[in-house]
């Protein structure tokens, strides 16, 4: 089984259990709004909304990743995926300094070409090689607002 697979059946998991947890506090928070009394009437109401922001942010999260998959896998098919040699741990995580060293290419890209969706996966896929969560999501969050303005036709903004 590869790797895609294992990652579309744990999310499928976790979300299911996610949406199980929210009917049973959904199931509790009718209860409680169903006493009458100030105090368990606002904790229903919580229980609510709290489920409620809890869908929206898995929604978003689905959909980023979607999106995402769409774009690396464009990028696999067009033969552009980063394939830069990095030395790994025993666990499996990238050498810091080997990590460090593919940077400066692909942050040149970027900078070369800041309205290219793919310059910013390209980014985001070597930040997030290299445990870089935070900077690989913002890069891949940029890439897929520029794929979008592409396909609608909007200008980019330089």
């Amino acid at each position: 089984m590869n790797a895609r697979v294992r990652a579309i059946i744990g999310v499928s998991i976790m979300s299911l259990l996610l949406a199980l947890y929210f009917v049973f506090a959904g199931i509790r928070a009718i209860g409680l709004l169903s006493s009458g009394a100030p105090l368990p009437v606002v904790m229903g109401v919580a229980m609510l909304v709290l489920p409620l922001i809890g869908v929206w942010a898995l929604l978003r999260e689905l959909q980023f990743g979607r999106q995402s998959t769409r774009l690396a896998d464009q990028l696999t098919a067009a033969g552009m995926m980063p394939e830069e040699p990095v030395a790994t741990r025993p666990s499996g995580r990238p050498m810091r300094e080997d990590a460090d060293a593919a940077f400066p290419r692909y942050r040149a890209e970027v900078e070369a070409h800041p309205s290219s969706w793919k310059a910013w996966m390209r980014l985001g896929i070597v930040y997030d090689a290299c445990g870089d969560r935070k900077r690989a999501r913002a890069a891949i969050r940029e890439a897929i607002g520029l794929e979008k303005n592409e396909i609608s036709g909007i200008a980019p903004k330089d």
